[in-house]
């Protein structure tokens, strides 16, 4: 039976493959990643989403985590995967922020955070201009 630990790298190895594979030919995928991280961030007044990670506080993170569960899972339900998919993609970075003493989650949590970074890039460049 897999760990839970386990269970996070094969999601996160899904994520990144699907990032790579598939994110140049999805750019509304790509647009709502970078355009939530850009609110997250902007909104905590952070320079970047790997700084707002770093920047929380443990009340902060489980809230966050609690939002992204419950949004996420009701977009999903919704038939909104596009922006489930988004949100599954910070939750997965949010939560590798505390799996650190694996050197697998933390490589891959650097590769998606770089990710994410790249998608904000594109989102601010592009606001307001939402692909579909």
């Amino acid at each position: 039976m897999p760990t839970k630990a386990d269970e996070l790298k094969q999601r996160l190895a899904a994520v990144l493959r699907d990032l790579q594979r598939e994110g140049g030919k999805d750019p509304e995928a790509i647009w709502l990643i970078g355009s939530l991280a850009a609110e997250l961030a902007d909104k905590a007044k952070a320079k970047s989403w790997p700084a707002l990670k770093e920047s929380m506080t443990q009340e902060m993170y489980e809230g966050l985590l609690r939002d992204f569960q419950t949004t996420g899972n009701a977009l999903y339900q919704a038939g909104e995967s596009k922006k489930a998919y988004a949100i599954q993609a910070l939750g997965l970075s949010l939560v590798c922020l505390t799996q650190r003493h694996d050197a697998v989650l933390r490589d891959g949590e650097a590769l998606l955070d770089s990710m994410i970074e790249g998608a904000v890039a594109i989102f601010r460049k592009t606001r307001g201009k939402k692909p579909h």
